[in-house]
């Protein structure tokens, strides 16, 4: 049995694509199990409104006085409620392309008569500014873990980007799938974006590209930028369609020092096919 689990406050007033999101997680998940923390907007009937037996909503309550702990304590209480063997975890904001759905399946049957194997890898596009832009430079992670054996000691870890094993914060044994998550988090408008950062400054701590700024008039220009010229997710089809043409601005290009080191990286993993010094929360085996 495989279960899906996601965390969810608020997603009507900070435009996150939690139908979307929970759909996704349809195509490939025994049971789909909602953290909704009590929310100011209609968050709560959004996710109900999915219509699926399989969907299972845990309604609580956060504590935002544990700052960037508060999103992984309230992660590893919706993982808590799964009953499967594996858990495919997603965030609000991410939805999980349908062509990945088989590929996890496949890579999950494979894995799992070897306990040595802790979780499975899904590659990202992150989106920024808008529904046609990706962002693909190093400072935005590639790939994370996204399904993990249960029952294994298996935590969410900093403020729930990925996962860790014990009390020592071992990096997760994981294997490679293929499957692809979309990462939407910052491709809404400039008003939804302020009003996610001014909600969730007390524990949130994501920013929009390496040494960000919270986002005014318009998200700071970051290299790497590319059009994207693919399918959206069949899951998100009518929130990206209500969204074209209403993203954030991104402002203009703008030279610094410190962006050599992604041009010369970005440089190396076209060369090589490696990126150096990558940040992972993970262990490839």
């Amino acid at each position: 049995m495989l279960s899906g689990f996601t965390i969810v406050r608020n997603a009507i007033t900070f435009d996150y694509p939690i139908v979307a999101t929970v759909r996704s997680l349809l195509d490939v998940c025994d049971e789909v199990i909602v953290n909704v923390g009590r929310s100011s907007d209609g968050t709560r009937d959004a996710v109900a409104g999915v219509g699926d037996p399989r969907v299972r909503i845990l309604d609580t309550v956060w504590d935002t006085s544990r700052a960037g702990a508060t999103l992984a304590r309230e992660t590893d209480r919706a993982m808590a409620a799964c009953r499967g063997s594996w858990g495919l975890y997603i965030q609000a904001d991410e939805v999980l392309h349908e062509s990945g759905a088989a590929l996890l399946v496949d890579a999950l049957c494979r894995a799992d008569p070897d306990p040595a194997v802790e979780g499975l890898l899904v590659d990202y596009l992150h989106f920024y500014g808008d529904v046609d832009t990706v962002v693909t430079n190093r400072g935005w992670y590639r790939r994370e873990v996204r399904a993990v054996r249960l029952g294994c000691d298996i935590r969410s870890y900093g403020d729930a980007q990925g996962f860790r094993v014990g009390p020592d914060g071992r990096r997760v044994r994981a294997r490679l799938t293929g499957a692809c998550m979309y990462h939407y988090g910052w491709a809404r408008p400039a008003a939804a974006l302020a009003r996610k950062q001014a909600g969730f400054a007390e524990y949130f701590t994501e920013q929009p590209g390496p040494a960000g700024e919270t986002p005014r008039a318009a998200l700071e220009w970051t290299p790497g930028l590319r059009r994207f010229t693919g399918e959206h997710p069949r899951a998100a089809a009518a929130w990206v369609a209500a969204r074209h043409g209403s993203g954030s601005r991104i402002g203009p290009y703008r030279f610094r020092l410190r962006d050599l080191r992604f041009y010369l990286s970005d440089a190396i993993e076209r060369a090589t096919g490696r990126r150096l010094f990558e940040y992972r929360n993970y262990v490839v085996v």
